[in-house]
């Protein structure tokens, strides 16, 4: 087809023009059946070279100890493992006796009939038969022939390192593009690289004007040999040339040698194939011959003979074990029969002896291996180690030890191979550093299991070694702690390679169709547009596909995805299922309007979900992906929580059934290794508070991070060794082979199934393009992009693989690839469709936060009387710490008697959601006691460490029952970002349950600054992605320093608009308890943000009545007791004080003892959104106030002044309009570092406060 397509485009299916367009003929495909004296009249589905003898064992004896002569058989390839001794019967070059040749061209050379035999018993009369054409001119040729005078050198040469490295390269081929390579292919190509130290070799003698000439060609020609047999049966030997060999590099040798052939076997050879042979190779070796003096023809000057590859005549009758033993090779006689009048017998003796070192030399094979692109170390011919078996077997299992450890360093996983001179190799995972050498390969050592067998020959076990860790797939292991886990893989990766099935080598096909021809559509018809190309990564989407399906397989519930915005469109295409015509839409400009104040977002952000269906079973699974923002790896935990959240709603435990929800990530290689995020994550696998039951983790390996390489991107050898922390399996694997990336995505989420840990993919490709589509990338790493540039994508070098190994047709492949991009035809036509349609306006995000009318945030005194009650239900065996039985004891009292404080209303509220049948989810670092020792939700047996968590009671009635309440509480990992992102995921994938996250520290909560801005803040408005998590943040000026002061209250208010959260400082336990109360009961998804206190947890003012909790509910903005109770005379005040939070209590306490009158004291409770009529309202209760201040402790520019100092006079000028601040002056630190200078500065705000 290809040959067609060069020379008329217009001959072939235009469907196959782009496949074509930089189609290169890799030099082993569509080689014939048959060439060199072997048949060539079948026609394969796929690429087949010349079949090639192969060693052979000793002959056979007979009962009386002769050995018995066997005829040649038909040779065919073996596995790499196989044994040189046992391939076959004999290895011979696959070049036939050269057929004498004419000047000029010849005709195809019909051998003449044999007589035939007389029929009965008499002799009949002889047959004869006029020799007419081409055998006429064989006659002739023959006959001017023996007036050449000539003379023959021979050579025997060892022909182990041939016949080894040979299995090596067609063990390679077998499980790449397919073909294979000849004994031919390589000493033809040695007798080339011979003939340039010796040109004499290639000349002839010629009379010229009479007079003798020695004639130097201008190129090396070499004569070819082709048996072909004909429709009738018969034979015929044609000799054509391979022209200009010494210009050619081995991979332009065997493309050339096949295409002769190839067109032999067709009928399609010219007369310029026939003439000008300057040097010849015959084989009559295939035929069992040893030792051959072959015709020289006139017009050339040498022709070489080569004999059957055996054993020495005196090994013949050993056995095949005594001879491995000895460390006996087979041997090959290559004779050069030349023309004596111009040609010596030294120097052909030099020149078989030059053919001699190079079938030994490093150097020869080097170069065959790099033009084969086979990225390992040749065998090396080497002395044999004379030392004893049992030493060796010592060395073997080192051998096997540093494979599986090292292995992963020699494995092809780089696609672009920008290093393409060097051999990927390691001295730990060569024979010869462990002291054995090719001598051995067929030598049986004991092994201790390996691969289930207690003895193997070396030739197997680095076959099986090569195959399971050194091939496309590198893997990484022996850092798990677990011998179980080791043994797991080792039992599915040590096991002679089977291919998939022929079902499923078409549907990885029609996934890599379905991801390129995506990719080509959108960048054909939408050029320039920015969508972050999965464009030389394609092959992740049948590995995704591969894991979701074996996920199905496993009967799990649901694959939830979280993956940054490269390749996120096709993945929504080809994974999820979102609808193409949605996807075009938006492309089209017919993105939703954002009418309200809803912002949306870039197309490469949203999520989606859909069905999987299995295409080899009968189950489905359910699949998401989820929202992300351009800030990479910041939706790693985010992902991590909702599954979790899924999952506790499941409740399928964490045994073999559980976990049926499984996270998957994808990830960029320079953002795994390079956010720390990624680690964060990572350490919370195993964690009880937030194990998932393992991740599939796919790193789309681009080696590339924007612009930077991976040199100035990372320390580390790989982007993945940061998850060797968890003992997470690691699999590298090579983007080119989807073959092998299916197979490592099945057997990961196998290994998640089975161990219920995380296992990470790191799949190598590329970057087609820029960093996005406007980007030229060549300004940075222009070798890199010159390699890309001239690079045919995966889609295209796997089908070449299928058809190579004749696994699919031609026309099948085109049939896929036409349906599909028919298919997208089809879906662009619609979405012209849709324009002429009006687009429905998105939902809106409301500004107010509409409170449902008259919620009841109240309870009974009997519930609050069942949770005191419950802090003392610990049993007589529990030995309570003695610091902590006063507390439990204190709670009770307060259940009955009132005085409740903080952290007792806080376990009141959550008590009382427990008894309603809601869950609760509450973490922090030091949560579970609390980071100021107040909280006591869990309490541990002094003795014993047991554990006791009253709130636990409360998840059944008073009568027993289960009330479906959950109360989770943990301590996390000392992490803020990893763990908010998980809450928030968390509180997304179960809205119904109550999501609190505590931090240590306010100060704290800005390593949490990206989950914040990216999703808490604005999750709703640019994705329509709805979340209640709260964050707890302890906040407050004590004269701790500037990292134990402030929650950054600023930092929250300058973020909050569009009702997007609610931003709550409470300053009673009561007020508190209301607000999550009301939080969990409105039915309004939003986040809500608590600054709570530190000391006034300890405040014996800070308490609240009973009453406050049975009867009140929350209230935005509090007045002073002595007004609310009437006591207070309102019309006295002229000024007034709005604060916030704890300060309260020291303005209250220092108004109180002057007994300032004149000053009112106004707590606004809730800061965001702002309760403007509330607060309105209570200023009209000071119908005299002539001043207004704001008074915080924050710095001048912190708190929550810079926010409402422009808002309250926009919002409510009649009220505050001139209103002024009392603060600290501005600083860049929260708070003084001094606790002296904080208490001159906190003075000095009350002080002014009362002026």
């Amino acid at each position: 087809m290809y040959r067609k397509f060069r020379e008329d485009p217009s001959s072939v299916d235009p469907s196959w023009h782009e496949f074509l367009v930089d189609y290169s003929p890799e030099p082993t495909n569509d080689a014939p059946s048959g060439a060199n004296g072997t048949s060539a009249t079948t026609r394969s589905s796929g690429p087949i070279t010349p079949p090639e003898p192969a060693p052979a064992p000793p002959p056979k004896r007979t009962s009386n100890g002769a050995t018995t002569p066997k005829a040649p058989e038909k040779p065919s390839q073996k596995d790499a493992e196989k044994p040189a001794a046992k391939t076959a019967k004999s290895d011979k070059p696959a070049a036939k006796s050269s057929a004498p040749q004419k000047s000029e061209a010849a005709p195809a050379q019909e051998k003449p009939k044999p007589a035939a035999a007389a029929k009965g018993g008499s002799a009949g009369s002889d047959e004869s038969q006029v020799l007419r054409g081409a055998a006429a001119a064989v006659v002739k040729n023959m006959s001017a022939s023996l007036e050449v005078p000539t003379a023959t050198s021979v050579r025997a040469i060892p022909a182990k390192a041939m016949i080894d490295n040979r299995i090596v390269i067609n063990n390679h081929l077998k499980r790449t593009r397919g073909g294979k390579i000849s004994f031919t292919h390589l000493l033809g190509y040695a007798i080339v690289q011979a003939v340039k130290k010796f040109p004499n070799m290639n000349r002839h003698f010629a009379e010229i004007d009479g007079k003798p000439n020695a004639v130097t060609p201008a190129h090396t020609n070499l004569g070819l040999a082709i048996d072909l047999q004909g429709k009738d049966g018969k034979r015929s030997l044609v000799v054509a040339s391979i022209k200009n060999c010494e210009t050619m590099r081995f991979g332009q040798f065997i493309a050339a040698y096949e295409d002769i052939v190839r067109r032999a076997r067709d009928g399609k050879l010219t007369a310029e194939d026939f003439a000008g042979v300057t040097i010849s190779l015959t084989n009559p070796g295939t035929i069992g011959t040893v030792h051959s003096v072959p015709r020289l023809m006139q017009g050339q000057g040498a022709i070489i003979g080569a004999g059957a590859m055996e054993y020495p005549a005196e090994f013949q009758g050993a056995s095949e074990e005594r001879i491995n033993e000895v460390g006996v090779g087979k041997l090959m006689t290559l004779t050069s029969t030349y023309d004596h009048r111009i040609i010596q017998g030294a120097e052909s003796g030099d020149f078989l002896r030059t053919i001699h070192q190079l079938l030994l030399d490093d150097e020869f094979y080097d170069e065959i291996f790099r033009e084969l692109g086979i990225p390992y170390e040749p065998v090396r011919w080497r002395i044999d180690n004379p030392d004893s078996i049992e030493d060796k077997n010592a060395r073997v299992i080192e051998l096997i030890a540093a494979y599986r450890n090292r292995g992963h360093l020699m494995a092809d996983i780089d696609p672009l191979r920008l290093d393409n001179t060097r051999f990927r190799s390691h001295p730990d995972l060569d024979v010869n550093t462990h002291g054995l050498t090719l001598w051995d390969l067929d030598r049986e050592f004991k092994v201790n299991g390996f691969a289930g067998q207690t003895h193997k020959k070396l030739r197997d076990i680095l076959g099986l070694l090569r195959d399971a860790y050194c091939r496309h797939v590198g893997v990484e292991y022996t850092h798990i702690l677990e011998p179980e886990q080791q043994q797991w893989l080792q039992d599915r990766i040590e096991v002679k390679h089977e291919k998939p099935t022929v079902a499923e080598q078409k549907y990885i096909l029609s996934k890599l169709n379905a991801a390129e021809a995506f990719e080509t559509f959108l960048q054909t018809k939408y050029v320039g547009q920015k969508r972050f190309s999965l464009e030389g990564a394609e092959t992740v989407i049948p590995m995704m596909d591969a894991a979701i399906d074996q996920a199905a397989e496993h009967g799990l519930d649901e694959v939830v995805v979280g993956m940054p915005h490269r390749g996120r469109l096709n993945v929504l295409a080809n994974i999820v299922g979102k609808p193409y015509s949605q996807i075009f839409t938006e492309f089209e400009g017919n993105l939703n309007p954002s009418q309200a104040h809803g912002s949306g977002d870039v197309k490469y952000h949203l999520g989606a979900g859909g069905t999987y269906i299995q295409m080899f079973g009968d189950n489905d699974i359910s699949v998401s992906l989820v929202a992300n923002p351009s800030h990479l790896e910041a939706v790693d935990p985010v992902l991590e929580g909702l599954v979790r959240a899924k999952q506790d709603i499941l409740d399928k435990g964490n045994g073999p059934d559980g976990f049926t929800v499984v996270p998957m990530m994808l990830h960029g290689d320079a953002a795994f290794a390079g956010q720390g995020v990624v680690a964060e994550t990572l350490n919370l696998a195993l964690l009880r508070g937030y194990r998932t039951g393992g991740t599939i983790h796919i790193i789309v390996n681009n080696q590339i991070g924007f612009t930077t390489s991976p040199g100035d991107s990372r320390s580390s050898e790989y982007c993945t060794d940061v998850a060797k922390m968890i003992g997470a399996p690691i699999f590298h694997v090579n983007g080119d082979d989807p073959e092998a990336c299916v197979w490592v995505a099945k057997l990961a989420m196998d290994f998640r199934q089975k161990f219920k840990k995380d296992v990470v993919i790191d799949m190598l490709c590329y970057r087609r393009r820029g960093h996005n589509e406007g980007d030229d990338p060549s300004m940075t790493q222009p070798n890199m992009y010159d390699v890309i540039d001239t690079k045919r994508g995966v889609r295209k070098t796997y089908t070449e693989a299928l058809i190579g190994r004749g696994d699919i047709s031609m026309k099948e492949a085109e049939d896929a690839l036409r349906d599909y991009q028919g298919q997208l035809e089809r879906v662009f036509n619609e979405v012209r469709e849709l324009e002429k349609h009006a687009v429905e306006p998105s939902h809106s995000v409301e500004s107010d936060q509409m409170v449902p009318a008259g919620m009841n945030t109240a309870v009974e005194k009997s519930l609050l009387q069942r949770i005191g009650d419950a802090h003392l239900a610990y049993g007589e065996d529990f030995n309570v710490h003695p610091r902590v039985k006063p507390v439990l004891e204190k709670r009770r009292e307060m259940a009955y008697e009132g005085k409740v404080d903080w952290a007792f209303a806080e376990l009141l509220a959550l008590g009382s959601f427990l008894a309603e049948g809601r869950t609760i989810r509450m973490t922090g670092q030091d949560t579970r006691r609390g980071t100021f020792t107040q909280r006591h939700s869990v309490v541990i047996d002094r003795k014993t460490g047991k554990e006791f968590t009253p709130l636990d009671l409360l998840t059944v009635d008073s009568d027993g029952n289960p009330t479906g309440g959950k109360f989770m509480v943990y301590d996390s990992a000392l992490s803020e970002f990893a763990a908010v992102g998980f809450e928030y995921g968390y509180s997304v994938g179960n809205p119904d349950a109550l999501v609190l996250w505590e931090a240590q520290f306010g100060d704290f909560v800005n390593g949490a600054q990206s989950i914040i801005d990216e999703f808490i803040s604005s999750g709703e408005a640019k994705w329509g992605q709805l979340s209640d998590v709260v964050l707890l943040l302890p906040h407050g000026h004590e004269g701790q320093g500037p990292d134990h002061t402030s929650g950054r209250m600023e930092r929250f208010l300058l973020l909050w608009a569009e009702g997007s959260m609610t931003i709550a400082q409470p300053s009673t336990p009561a007020n508190y308890f209301h607000l999550l109360r009301r939080h969990g009961l409105d039915g309004i998804h939003r986040p809500l943000i608590v600054f709570t206190p530190k000391s006034m947890l300890r405040n014996k003012a800070a308490v609240s009545d009973l009453k406050d909790f049975t009867e009140a509910k929350f209230r935005s903005v509090l007045e002073e007791p002595t007004y609310e109770e009437g006591t207070g005379d309102r019309s006295k005040v002229t000024r007034v004080l709005l604060t916030s939070g704890k300060l309260y209590y020291e303005l209250a306490n220092r108004k109180n003892k002057e007994k300032r009158e004149d000053v009112a004291i106004v707590r606004l409770e809730q800061l965001a959104p702002l309760p403007r009529r509330r607060l309105a309202e209570t200023l009209d209760r000071y119908p005299n106030a002539e001043e207004r201040f704001w008074v915080q402790e924050e710095p001048a520019n912190q708190g929550a002044w810079p926010t409402l100092g422009l808002t309250l006079p926009e919002l409510l000028p009649d009220h505050f309009t001139g209103i002024k601040r009392i603060s600290r002056r501005a600083m860049s630190a929260p708070s003084s570092g001094s606790s002296k200078v904080h208490a001159v500065e906190q003075q000095e705000i009350i002080d002014e406060a009362f002026a």
